[in-house]
């Protein structure tokens, strides 16, 4: 027995030396992010304004050569501009963080390796953690965090092995796990250690993976319907003759188009919203092996019902004429805002059943 607690200290010693490595390799991925941003941005692109500020004298026209014998002939055609379901402009789309510059795109490659580097690195931490414990490694808001950075890192490697234009994503999602990370190991840890009873459930690996997964998607989701904002505004004041600073310029050109940011946080969370809702169901069921009821109002039950509105909410504004567009994008945000406050604030802050911080 005694073998066996020293086995258990030493791997989780490892997890955390894991961990922490993990961290140092992403703040490297978050530099050369920088810096595919950086050098990216000193390519002049500006398709957006191409596409939004036709000429004033004549219609916007592209001209397409033909080559044949005894000379080239020059046809020009208009370029229609129409307006994407979700009510913005259908302009191309940027070609992504390195702005088509070829040192951006060599620190952009150099970056998402960095990123998958960090992300096994991580993820065998997180392993690590749960031989040490014998059990599911989310015990406590310190395991939570660890593993809900990993899945949502995995998501976004995912999708670029799918080939999915998601490298725009990089950027904020390392920042974030960054952030997440440097919460995780200093106000948040919590030594390796056994289940309370009540956790003590086969439904903790079913219920807890489900709403990790979820969140992770969830907050992919997020981000792009921010970024969504931020283009979509861009492509306003372009469309109105407005000229935006060099900066944002330089950034937001190299998005993709507001009409395909507003698609991708449509489709992952319409994609998720049904394993949430099975989220809820598997938490009443394990509500009602543990506590004898399937629900009771508890704070998290709550909280957790108010994101599943929100996200209902924000999918029917999607469907609905005149709600499209921004103001759906703010439903989702709110949305998940909800769901942060479920974890954090509710976890931390609020005393109820589910008060398993740690902390």
């Amino acid at each position: 027995m005694i073998l066996a607690a020293e086995t258990n200290a030493s791997l989780a010693q490892m997890s955390n030396t894991l961990v922490y490595s993990s961290m140092a390799v992403y703040t490297l991925a978050f530099l050369a992010h920088i810096a595919e941003w950086v050098f990216g941005s000193r390519s002049k692109v500006g398709r957006t304004a191409a596409a939004l500020t036709p000429s004033k004298t004549a219609p916007a026209t592209v001209s397409v050569q033909v080559k044949k014998a005894g000379g080239t002939a020059v046809l020009d055609r208009p370029e229609v501009i129409t307006r994407s379901a979700a009510g913005t402009r259908d302009v191309p789309d940027g070609p992504g963080a390195a702005g088509g510059t070829v040192k951006g795109d060599l620190y952009g490659r150099i970056a998402v390796s960095l990123t998958a580097l960090g992300f096994l690195i991580e993820a065998a931490g997180v392993i690590s953690r749960a031989i040490a414990v014998q059990r599911a490694p989310w015990g406590n808001m310190y395991e939570f965090s660890t593993t809900f950075s990993t899945v949502a890192v995995g998501a976004y490697l995912g999708f670029l092995v799918a080939k999915k234009n998601v490298r725009w994503i990089g950027l904020p999602l390392v920042t974030t796990v960054l952030l997440d990370l440097g919460l995780a190991t200093t106000w948040l840890y919590s030594d390796s250690d056994q289940l309370v009873p009540a956790l003590d459930s086969y439904w903790l690996w079913i219920h807890v993976s489900t709403a990790i997964f979820c969140g992770a998607v969830f907050y992919l989701g997020a981000v792009a319907t921010l970024l969504y904002l931020f283009r979509d505004s861009y492509e306003s004041k372009l469309a109105g003759g407005g000229t935006p600073s060099g900066f944002a310029r330089s950034v937001l050109e190299r998005l993709p188009a507001a009409a395909t940011l507003d698609k991708f946080a449509y489709r992952v969370n319409a994609a998720v919203f049904p394993l949430w809702t099975f989220t809820i169901i598997a938490g009443a069921i394990w509500a009602g092996d543990a506590w004898g009821r399937y629900w009771g109002w508890d704070a998290k039950e709550v909280w957790s019902f108010i994101t599943w509105v929100g996200y209902a909410a924000y999918l029917h504004a999607r469907a609905t004429a005149g709600w499209k567009g921004r103001k759906a994008a703010y439903i989702a945000l709110i949305a998940f805002g909800c769901f942060l406050f479920n974890y954090y604030g509710v976890n931390i802050f609020v005393n109820s059943k589910h008060s398993y911080a740690g902390v």
